[in-house]
């Protein structure tokens, strides 16, 4: 239904008010008794066959929700209705901002596929905390990342913020250096600032108590030499695991008119599916299994979250697909990963 009517209706408004439109829906719909059971109904696959641990954490099933979706933990509660095992919000900075100027969402229709320029648009980390205070039940990650106007010479205080912020209020933590939206954070994923970020990270992070698992999250557009850097450094700075990957700014073999295709940003949806299974396939291969990887990028059908699965992903996360696809999606691999 969602693909043949409802999708049809939503793709005639622009993405970004369309986004907010829908959050304020499905917020309504959860709010309507005997509503929450009826979608849970449909779309949640309960199995304990689908259970599984990865870095110490029990994760209800394997398929979450990517970071970008609920940046600021606004419908965390309502989304995980919809089947996911997991919802990562963010990405968070320490201070609100904005983003980049509007226009900076696009559909690419002929494509299955997303153009975005946000910006790491939110409310500030301090917004997220106080919903994520609320949370009893959802298994959330924290997406963490540095404001807009903070140099990279100083990113890794913007980082250690939000750590420390997020920590009693999240499950486990990504590290985003790996967006193309926010100027020269790219560059903070070279060898050497890379692994100063993460070893920061990580001495806070094992002085508590109880330490949470910190995953880096990756661009697909890294070289072999750069993943084989990468291996090294989750090696050297005993992070929990990696997410593969993030949107890329690549635009190879597009069907989209060229007005849309020419958009600066970082492209998701199906032209990312073969690019994130081979850097998962890449780092599985080349590590020995040595760590845990979330897959991500261009998940649109079951073959595509079997594609991952099988090339080494412990888990995956979905987001253009499930704007494309529809929450179906996550209940048909639920029931193919329990089929298989």
């Amino acid at each position: 239904m969602y693909k043949y009517l409802i999708r049809p209706i939503l793709f005639q408004i622009d993405p970004e008010k369309v986004h907010h439109f829908t959050f304020s829906l499905i917020r309504t719909l959860f709010k309507i008794p005997g509503i929450p059971a009826i979608i849970k109904q449909f779309y949640v696959v309960n199995d304990k066959r689908l259970e599984k641990e990865v870095f110490g954490l029990k994760f209800k099933n394997p398929i979450g929700l990517a970071a970008g979706f609920d940046k600021d933990a606004r419908l965390y509660k309502e989304l995980s209705g919809f089947g996911f095992g997991f919802i990562e919000i963010g990405t968070v900075t320490p201070k609100p901002q904005d983003g980049n100027p509007k226009q900076r969402l696009f559909r690419l229709k002929d494509d299955n596929a997303i153009i975005n320029r946000m910006g790491f648009n939110n409310g500030g980390v301090k917004e997220a905390v106080k919903r994520l205070k609320h949370n009893k039940k959802v298994l959330i990650g924290g997406n963490i990342g540095k404001n807009k106007v903070t140099p990279n010479e100083e990113a890794v205080n913007d980082y250690k913020i939000c750590f420390d912020a997020l920590f009693d209020y999240v499950d486990y933590f990504v590290v985003n250096v790996s967006s193309p939206n926010t100027p020269n954070l790219r560059a903070l994923q070279d060898k050497e600032p890379l692994t100063e970020l993460l070893n920061v990270l990580q001495k806070k992070n094992l002085a508590k108590t109880n330490p949470k698992p910190i995953l880096l999250k990756i661009a697909p557009d890294l070289t072999d030499e750069q993943l084989l850097d990468i291996i090294d450094i989750v090696k050297t700075t005993k992070i929990a695991g990696v997410i593969a990957t993030n949107t890329t700014i690549a635009r190879e073999n597009l069907k989209s008119d060229s007005s849309l295709t020419q958009e600066t940003g970082g492209l998701s949806g199906k032209p990312l599916t073969d690019k994130s299974t081979e850097v998962i396939r890449f780092l599985a291969t080349k590590s020995n299994k040595a760590f845990p990887i979330i897959g991500v990028g261009g998940i649109h059908s079951v073959q595509d979250a079997m594609d991952k699965l099988e090339a080494g992903a412990d888990l995956i996360q979905i987001y253009t697909g499930f704007i494309y696809e529809g929450p179906k999606l996550i209940k048909d691999i639920n029931k193919a990963i329990l089929n298989k």
